[in-house]
C-alpha cells in the first residue's frame, strides 16, 4: 500500500505542466520588449542629433527656444543663441526637440456659427440665415451701447 501511495505522489510531482514554463515565457517576452523599445529610443535620439546642425531652431528640456550656432559633439555642448546677440552653452541631452516651421494654413471660409439650437435639430440654413443678416445689420465701427441696443432689436424680432 505505501508502495503504491509513493508511486503516485512522485508521477504527480515530476510531470510536465504549463505553468512551470510560463514564467520563463513571460521573462523572455518582458526581456525582449524592453530591448525593442531601447531602440527605437535610440533610433529616434540619434535622427533628431543628425538634424540638429547650426541654423536650426530647437526646444531645451526646460522649454527655452533657440537657434543652434555650434555643436561640439566630442564635449556633448551646443551654443543657442536665445535672441540676438543673446548666446547659451547646454548639454546635448537638454535638447529635446527640433521645431519645424508649421505650414500656413490656407485662409478658410469665415465659419458660420449659429447661435441657437438651430444646428441641433438640423435646421443649419435657417441659422446660416440669421447670422448673415446681423452680420450685415451690425456695422463695423460701434460702441458697446450701440451694440447693446442692436442686439436688444435683434431679440425682439426674434421673440
Amino acid at each position: 500500500m505505501n508502495v503504491l501511495a509513493q508511486t503516485t505522489d512522485t508521477g504527480a510531482q515530476g510531470g510536465f505542466t504549463f505553468s512551470s514554463l510560463l514564467l520563463p515565457i513571460l521573462l523572455g517576452l518582458f526581456i525582449f520588449m524592453m530591448f525593442r523599445k531601447q531602440k527605437k529610443t535610440q533610433k529616434t535620439v540619434q535622427e533628431q542629433r543628425t538634424q540638429m546642425v547650426p541654423g536650426t531652431e530647437v526646444m531645451t528640456q526646460f522649454g527655452l527656444f533657440g537657434t543652434i550656432v555650434s555643436v561640439d559633439q566630442e564635449e556633448n555642448k551646443a551654443v543657442l543663441e536665445l535672441s540676438p546677440g543673446n548666446t547659451a552653452t547646454i548639454h546635448l541631452q537638454a535638447l529635446t526637440k527640433v521645431v519645424t516651421a508649421q505650414p500656413e494654413e490656407a485662409e478658410t471660409q469665415d465659419a458660420v456659427v449659429p447661435d441657437d439650437a438651430s444646428s441641433l435639430t438640423g435646421d443649419v440654413s435657417a441659422a446660416e440665415d440669421r447670422s448673415r443678416e446681423a452680420a450685415a445689420e451690425a456695422p463695423q465701427d460701434e460702441t458697446p451701447d450701440e451694440t447693446l441696443k442692436r442686439l436688444d432689436r435683434e431679440n425682439k424680432k426674434d421673440n
